[in-house]
């Protein structure tokens, strides 16, 4: 199996920035344009690009059409994106408009039936499902939806039960205590879920602080890994990142 690096971009009000453990209240903003930044990732020879529109993962509706335009444009960047898909017209839409993946969290959450249906349509390679979890004192994994914002009363057992057997190939998984904490990965939840569903390729996503981290990733059996805070504060270089 192939391991990627999906350097993140998460955009917000027109700017980069990245919250602590999915807290729109906990806002850390960065001088960096969305673009120049995309352009510096393929530069240093990125072939993969997770890009988030954090307003519209709240109130539907994306809104980084124009800005994915551009990116395509002047980089070489296959886009993996999402924020705000609430329907398969959206999915649509984003394929359309370029999109080599559309990520779909709340939606794969709340009706998982419709996106099976869904990965039918469009194929397994131009969907990543997005599983956001917190673990609760009962130690269940819980999914919340609308940017992290609204309980689903769903845990992650039950929505892959749901995803069992169909064409699912590729899953974004956050540990949301550890999104933006610069904590390291959470390995444990990715070998749990390759127990649970080996045929899923995982993407894992939140508290990578660095290179041992991103080998920790690919060790755990996961696909890829998507670098976020880590990038942005110079933690950790991209290029070596690619190389390793």
């Amino acid at each position: 199996m192939s391991f990627t690096i999906f350097p993140a971009i998460d955009v917000r009000d027109g700017r980069v920035v990245r919250l602590r453990q999915g807290d729109y209240a906990q806002e850390t903003r960065y001088a960096a344009d969305p673009l120049e930044l995309a352009k510096r990732y393929a530069d240093a020879g990125a072939q993969w690009l997770h890009l988030v529109d954090l307003d519209a993962a709240r109130a539907g509706g994306f809104t980084l059409r124009p800005l994915l335009a551009r990116i395509l444009a002047n980089t070489g960047l296959e886009v993996q994106t999402g924020g705000g898909v609430r329907g398969a017209d959206d999915v649509a839409d984003l394929l359309e408009a370029g999109a080599a993946r559309v990520v779909v969290g709340t939606v794969a959450v709340r009706t998982p039936e419709e996106v099976r249906d869904w990965l039918m349509g469009f194929g397994a390679e131009k969907l990543t499902i997005a599983l956001d979890v917190r673990q609760h004192e009962d130690g269940t994994w819980r999914l919340p939806v609308a940017g992290w914002t609204e309980a689903s009363g769903r845990s992650l057992d039950e929505v892959l039960e749901v995803f069992s057997g169909s064409p699912l190939r590729h899953v974004l998984c956050t540990d949301i205590a550890r999104d933006g904490m610069l904590s390291g990965p959470n390995l444990d939840l990715y070998r749990t879920l390759r127990m649970l569903a080996p045929e899923l390729e995982l993407q894992a996503s939140g508290g990578v602080r660095g290179i041992d981290d991103v080998i920790g990733a690919h060790a755990a059996g996961c696909a890829g890994v998507v670098l976020g805070k880590a990038l942005l504060e110079g933690r950790l270089d991209i290029a070596e990142a690619l190389a390793c």
